[in-house]
């Protein structure tokens, strides 16, 4: 049994990510969706909220199962027996970027392999921030989300937006 790891932000999780896991779960025995926690890294999200709505967007896919966590991607990946880590991508930014993640993970754990999937064409330009930066500008974003995803991701985006405008409005302005 082939296991793989697919991790990343998922922040929050786009049509082009569930493209990566759709190929992935024909590929292999069984795929583990990792939500990778960086404390120091600001998300919308929590790791819960992403964790369950990628939960939901594989379901379909009883090879797949989701999890999170706040460590090293490799010790996850010696942990439970995989032997590969996917990474998707758009196109020669990401590749360039992803290589040398590949480069440091082979030179973490030189038994794990990295195999780079790219996302389907048509959702090459969709990244969780074009997203966020869609769905700020009230656009339709049935086609790069789940409607849950776009459902607490725009709320999410709402209160965010009130909170902000709310702060400036009781902030005196220098004269």
């Amino acid at each position: 049994m082939t296991i793989a790891i697919y991790a990343g932000s998922f922040d929050p999780v786009t049509a082009g990510h569930l493209s990566v896991v759709r190929q992935a779960a024909r590929l292999f025995s069984h795929v583990v969706v990792v939500v990778a926690v960086n404390p120091s890294k600001r998300t919308l999200l929590t790791a819960e909220e992403r964790v369950a709505l990628l939960r939901e967007a594989v379901a379909k896919h009883p090879n797949v199962s989701v999890t999170a966590t706040e460590g090293l991607i490799v010790e996850l990946a010696r942990e439970i027996g995989a032997s590969v880590l996917l990474r998707g991508v758009r196109g020669a930014t990401d590749a360039q970027f992803e290589t040398e993640l590949a480069q440091m993970n082979r030179a973490l754990a030189p038994e794990l392999s990295t195999l780079f999937l790219p996302a389907e064409a048509h959702l090459a330009e969709v990244s969780s921030s074009a997203l966020k930066e869609r769905l700020t500008r009230g656009e339709d974003v049935s086609a790069y989300c789940p409607p849950a995803v776009a459902e607490i991701v725009k709320s999410r985006l709402t209160s965010t937006q009130r909170g902000a405008h709310a702060c400036h409005r009781g902030t005196p302005t220098p004269s």
